[in-house]
């Protein structure tokens, strides 16, 4: 009989614990941000959605991901999957355009749809609050961590939670990829 009430409150400690983690770390949906086009976008509108972040460039190295980021965005945008692009001019400056320029650019050269963001800071003094939700642990729930370079990919649930930091070297139709966002 004690081991089986030892066992009910250690079980009920354990429920505690993960309960007030879950209930501490935020959800990107509570943001609103401008879009490339100068309208409000707000994120609360994706509720139900997984959601792909990923900070872009138009100059970098990593620029072709925007073809494979578009193929699987046109593959499961109607299986409640979006990817959300910020443009950021962090790393080398390979951002350098305006938003008219970056969203002519992503249309022009790789038939970009899925929604494409007004540029921001992704590090440094002039953080984006997306970003500093994204890359601070007390925020987001899962980890610290660093924009590594352009083409970092976040992988957030359906409720809006961080779930997975993707290097910015590996592609965005890699496997592990798809079986998150398949699953």
């Amino acid at each position: 009989m004690k081991l089986i009430a030892a066992m009910s409150i250690g079980i009920l400690s354990l429920a505690m614990v993960l309960s007030s983690s879950t209930a501490s770390k935020e959800s990107i949906h509570q943001f609103k941000v401008e879009d490339i086009e100068g309208k409000t976008f707000d994120f609360s509108s994706l509720k139900g959605k997984k959601i792909m972040v990923v900070n872009t460039a138009s100059k970098c190295g990593l620029t072709p991901q925007y073809e494979k980021l578009e193929a699987i965005y046109k593959k499961y945008k109607s299986k409640n999957f979006v990817i959300i692009g910020f443009p950021a001019n962090d790393f080398m400056s390979q951002e350098p355009g305006s938003d008219q320029e970056i969203a002519t650019f992503c249309q022009k050269n790789y038939g970009v749809t899925f929604p494409m963001m007004s540029k921001i800071s992704v590090k440094g003094n002039d953080m984006h609050p997306v970003y500093k939700f994204l890359t601070e642990k007390s925020r987001n729930g899962l980890e610290d961590n660093k924009v590594e370079w352009n083409f970092q990919k976040y992988l957030l649930d359906e409720n809006g939670y961080l779930v997975k930091v993707i290097s910015p070297r590996v592609q965005p139709d890699d496997a592990s990829i798809i079986e998150w966002i398949e699953k």
